[in-house]
């Protein structure tokens, strides 16, 4: 055979290996089984160890409870007695274990310390956390009366100021003495007015009467003097 042919034969199966190794199947790569993500292990944690998330309502550690609030009473390592509740008309709830107990005029925590006592007769050293979830008592609210354009009463939030209040209702009717304005408010016991310049406070920007509000406050919006 001349080296000419014995060139050519082996140039031939050269290229009949490279044609065979381009149409043979990839072997497939290992793959391994994915694992839990971090928020699915993070999950199954928090529901092994029994614990609730709730959202809190923005209402301030101070807030008193009053008719109509809907709670939520959560009991550590018990949630046979977690339960969300409204407070009834005639200032009482009622949760497993613990029948007409007294929640108007106390604040969350008062009123955990107050179930904890009950329950301690049951359940060994319960743990009781108080959540207003929807807050919707007079005692929540801020009423706004007199020459506003819509006045009525809103829900109290945390860090409400009369700024936020008089915007929420409209502002001021064109009759409003916006500077002969007051709030009401209840300390211990006893009613007690402040004064607040609105009309400086919306027309000329003095923040100084931008006072902070309380739930249950009221603002007096007198009308103008002809």
């Amino acid at each position: 055979m001349t080296l000419s042919k014995h060139m050519k034969i082996l140039g031939f199966v050269g290229s009949l290996m490279l044609l065979t190794a381009s149409i043979a199947p990839a072997a497939e790569p290992d793959i391994a089984s994915p694992g839990p993500t971090a928020t699915t292990a993070t999950t199954a944690t928090t529901a092994a160890a029994g614990v609730v998330s709730a959202s809190p309502s923005g209402v301030s550690p101070d807030y008193l409870i009053g008719p109509g609030d809907a709670l939520q009473i959560f009991v550590w390592r018990n949630p046979d007695l977690t339960v969300t509740v409204p407070v009834r008309p005639d200032g009482k709830i009622s949760t497993p274990l613990v029948e007409d107990m007294v929640a108007v005029g106390k604040t969350p925590s008062q009123l955990a310390r107050d179930i904890e006592k009950a329950l301690a007769v049951y359940v060994k050293s319960p743990e009781v956390n108080v959540i207003v979830t929807l807050p919707a008592s007079a005692f929540s609210q801020v009423r706004i009366i007199g020459q506003v354009v819509h006045p009525q009463a809103i829900p109290y939030r945390s860090g409400m100021t009369v700024l936020d209040a008089v915007l929420a209702v409209g502002g001021l009717s064109q009759f409003a003495a916006g500077n002969r304005a007051h709030l009401v408010r209840n300390v211990n016991g006893k009613s007690e007015e402040f004064k607040v310049k609105l009309g400086a406070l919306v027309n000329d920007g003095d923040m100084k009467q931008n006072l902070a509000l309380q739930p249950g406050d009221v603002l007096v919006v007198p009308e103008t003097r002809f």
